[in-house]
C-alpha cells in the first residue's frame, strides 16, 4: 500500500503469543506423557496379573515368552549363559533354582540373590554367579564330592566328606561308594575310610559298614566276613586284620566274624557250625 506506514506489532503482543504458543506445546507433551504413562501403567498392571496367574509359567501359554521377547528387543536376553563346575548335575537344574531360562528376560537379574540360592542347594559347596551385560550370565559351581551312601530309616542318602547328605544325587548311580548304616554314621564316617586307606586291600573287600550304637563300626565285606572293630584303636585292629590276612589269609578262611571289641583279644567264629550244633570261637591275642 503505497504512502502507507506498516505499524509494527507491539512487543509486549509478540511475547504474549510465544508464551501462548510455548504454553500450548508443553500442554500437549504433558497429555502425551500422561497417556503414555497410563498405557504403561495398564500394561504393567496386565502383565502383574499374568504372572500372578502363573501364564508365563504355562509352557504352551501364548503369552509364555513375552518377557523373553520385549527383553530381546532391549537385548537384555539370557542369550549367552556359560556354566562351569557341574559334574553329576545338569544345567538345567542350576537355571531352574535361580529361575533363568535361555532366552528368557534378564531385566531385574540378581547376580548376588542367585549365588545365595545355588549355595542353597544341598549338592553345592559354592557358587559365583557374574552378569556380563546386557546379555551374558557366567555361572560356576563347585559341587559337593560323593563320598558315601547313608541308608537311615529305609532311605539313601548320598553325603560327602562332612556328612552331608545331598539329596539331590541318586545313590543308584554312585555303586562304587561304600554304604554305611545307622545313627551318626554320616559324620564318622570319614573318619573310618582313613583309617581303612592305610590298609588298601582291605579296603577293596569292605563293601559296607555299620554303625553300632554311634559308638563302634561292624565292617561287611564282599565274602560275608564280618569284622566288628572296638570303640577306640580301629586303625590298629585293621592293621592287625591286614597283617594276618597277608600272613595268614585269614579273611579267605571259613570265618563268619571277627571279633576285635575287646582290647588286645581277637576273637575269630567259624563259618559253620560243628556236628554238635555250637559254634566255636579261637582267641588270638593282638600282641606279637
Amino acid at each position: 500500500m503505497d504512502g502507507e506506514r506498516r505499524i509494527a506489532e507491539p512487543l509486549t503482543r509478540r511475547k504474549a503469543g510465544q508464551r501462548g504458543a510455548l504454553a500450548l506445546a508443553q500442554s500437549r507433551g504433558l497429555r502425551t506423557l500422561a497417556r503414555a504413562g497410563a498405557v504403561a501403567f495398564l500394561a504393567a498392571t496386565l502383565l502383574h496379573g499374568l504372572a500372578l496367574g502363573g501364564h508365563f509359567d504355562f509352557e504352551g501359554s501364548p503369552v509364555a515368552k513375552w518377557p523373553g521377547k520385549l527383553a530381546g528387543l532391549m537385548g537384555l536376553a539370557a542369550d549367552d549363559i556359560r556354566i562351569t563346575g557341574l559334574v553329576h548335575q545338569q544345567p538345567e537344574q542350576v537355571l531352574s533354582a535361580i529361575a533363568v531360562k535361555p532366552g528368557g528376560s534378564l531385566i531385574g537379574f540378581d547376580a548376588a540373590r542367585a549365588r545365595r540360592l545355588l549355595e542353597g542347594l544341598d549338592w553345592v559347596g559354592s557358587a559365583k554367579v557374574q552378569r556380563l551385560y546386557p546379555n551374558q550370565l557366567e555361572i560356576a559351581v563347585t559341587e559337593r564330592a560323593p563320598f558315601a551312601i547313608w541308608q537311615r530309616a529305609g532311605q539313601y542318602y548320598v553325603i560327602d566328606s562332612s556328612g552331608f547328605a545331598m539329596s539331590g544325587l541318586d545313590p543308584r548311580r554312585l555303586p562304587g561308594l561304600l554304604l554305611i548304616t545307622g545313627e551318626g554314621a554320616n559324620m564318622a564316617a570319614s573318619a573310618l575310610v582313613n583309617h581303612l586307606e592305610a590298609t588298601p586291600d582291605l579296603r577293596l573287600k569292605v563293601k559296607a559298614a555299620a554303625r553300632v550304637g554311634d559308638r563302634r563300626w561292624t565292617l561287611y565285606l564282599d565274602n560275608g566276613v564280618k569284622i566288628a572293630l572296638p570303640e577306640t584303636g580301629e586303625g590298629e585292629a585293621l592293621k592287625r586284620v591286614a597283617e594276618l590276612d597277608h600272613s595268614q589269609h585269614l579273611l579267605a578262611k571259613a570265618v563268619s566274624l571277627i571279633d576285635l571289641r575287646t582290647p588286645g583279644e581277637m576273637t575269630v567264629a567259624v563259618a559253620e557250625a560243628p556236628a554238635d550244633g555250637v559254634a566255636q570261637g579261637v582267641k588270638l591275642s593282638q600282641t606279637q
